[in-house]
């Protein structure tokens, strides 16, 4: 199957996109990750002000099928949070790259940036996953 995977994004091993702008990085699911977990009906966001280390688990992701984790992909602050999505969570199925973003972080190490993948790497990643 061909999944989108916009350029001008960065991606995790673990199914986030990440669009950086300047020290604020927008993270939401792959549209991978949404066709992977089916119809999703219930995300639950951290609050903003929350710390949390690259790799630790942000948000939870209820689908019908299955519940997934939104995994950090770089240490920092929570600065927002897509309510949207939290009270319409088919977003994060219908428009995982813009309507379904979920959360805003000022992240604090810029050296992490460096870890995280480009698009063309995410999908070998993918076609690796599928065979």
């Amino acid at each position: 199957m061909d999944y989108k995977c916009p350029d001008g994004l960065k991606y995790t091993s673990t199914h986030e996109w990440i669009r950086i702008e300047n020290s604020v990085a927008t993270v939401g699911i792959t549209d991978y990750a949404q066709h992977q977990l089916g119809d999703i009906v219930f995300v639950e966001l951290p609050e903003v002000g929350m710390v949390f280390e690259r790799g630790s688990n942000a948000a939870e992701i209820e689908s019908v099928k299955a519940v997934g984790d939104l995994i950090m992909p770089l240490s920092g602050e929570i600065i927002g949070i897509n309510q949207k999505v939290v009270d319409n969570p088919e977003f994060a199925n219908s428009s995982p790259f813009t309507e379904g973003w979920m959360i805003k972080i000022e992240y604090s190490h810029v050296n992490e940036l460096d870890e995280l993948l480009s698009a063309d790497k995410y999908k070998q990643i993918i076609q690796n996953e599928e065979n």
